[in-house]
């Protein structure tokens, strides 16, 4: 492992611990330098590619599905460590399933779904896009399945 500051190769591992997304962090310390730095190890495992509503198809981008939550959750009491948890949960559950290709509606699914549980706002803001709710009654009705589906 390149040591990030001088470059040199020669690092020896302080620590070991496991992330909550099943990847290993590992604390080393430079020999040459002395400065210390975390990396993350994670399995690579292959994503499958995303089938769009006009058939074209494009890789999982982690970075996208990050983005787009977090805009949904943006100004809400959601920290950035539940968002990276849920997509982390959402590219695991796509993984899983071990086809080639799922659609971007599954991926949407997921998003929803995780939301739901995750902030009731954001999944609104999300829903508001991703269900089409483009009138006033029809976002009437999803707040009142919201609403029931917490009692009242």
């Amino acid at each position: 492992m390149y040591c990030p500051y001088c470059q040199n190769v020669d690092t020896r591992v302080i620590d070991t611990t496991r992330d909550s997304h099943g990847g290993i962090r590992r604390r080393r310390e430079c020999m040459s330098c002395h400065q210390r730095f975390s990396t993350l190890e994670r399995a690579i495992l292959a994503t499958p590619l995303i089938v769009k509503q006009d058939g074209t198809r494009e890789e999982f981008d982690r970075e996208k599905l990050r983005r787009g939550i977090r805009i949904s959750c943006a100004k809400r009491p959601v920290s950035a460590a539940d968002i990276e948890r849920l997509v982390g949960e959402i590219e695991v559950s796509l993984q899983k399933k071990g086809r080639a290709e799922v659609s971007s509606r599954d991926v949407g699914d997921l998003v929803i779904a995780g939301l739901k549980e995750l902030d009731q706002i954001a999944y609104m803001r999300y829903a508001i896009v991703y269900l089409q709710l483009d009138d006033l009654h029809s976002l009437r009705q999803e707040i009142d399945k919201l609403l029931e589906g917490n009692g009242g």
